[in-house]
């Protein structure tokens, strides 16, 4: 029994180790990151680094581009950008953060994520053509997470716009798979 105490002792400390070292990293890069957030871009950086994001794309032939959320998330908003004929990929790297990514619902999206966390399309599943617009997501996530959906429900843009709600958490949207447009911790009706 004692072992098994121990065991648990040791990986709570690691996770809080873990957790501060990140921290730590996350801070160091909030200074290093040279944003591009213009919503006309065809390629954006944008970074929630202990802070929420809204982004919301009217570009004309996106290519894609980074995404860092580190201890913060939010919505990316791609429903009136226009993917590039060749297509587009989003680097997306999570610590402890993550967000929704919304698209327009005839486009294919691949995702090719790792890490300790995920990502997953709420959206409902229907044949999208072969020729539809491909997005291509990949990147890292630790201990955070992305959405992928076709629609933002009003309450959760409106948790964004606040600045989000301390140590809670944006997750999914709609259909499928049981996900929330609720901030964990939210109390519900």
């Amino acid at each position: 029994m004692r072992i098994i105490g121990r065991l648990i002792t040791l990986v709570i400390g690691l996770f809080a180790v873990t957790a501060a070292v990140a921290a730590v990293a996350a801070r160091g890069m909030r200074e290093r990151i040279v944003r591009r957030d213009d919503p006309g871009a065809d390629e954006v950086t944008l970074a929630a680094i202990f802070e929420p994001l809204q982004f919301r794309s009217t570009a004309q032939h996106f290519r894609g581009g980074t995404v860092e959320c580190w201890f913060g998330g939010g919505i990316l908003d791609l429903r009136e950008a226009t993917l590039d004929p060749a297509g587009a990929t989003l680097r997306v790297r999570a610590v402890f953060g993550g967000g929704q990514i919304v698209v327009p619902d005839d486009w294919q999206v691949e995702t090719r994520v790792v890490g300790f966390g995920g990502i997953t399309d709420t959206r409902p599943r229907i044949d999208r053509s072969p020729t539809a617009p491909r997005l291509v997501i990949e990147g890292v996530v630790l201990f955070g997470g992305f959405g992928i959906s076709s629609m933002v429900p009003e309450d959760a843009e409106q948790w964004v716009r606040r600045g989000g709600d301390a140590g809670r958490v944006l997750v999914g949207t709609q259909g499928g798979g049981g996900s929330s447009s609720e901030p964990m911790g939210r109390p519900t009706d």
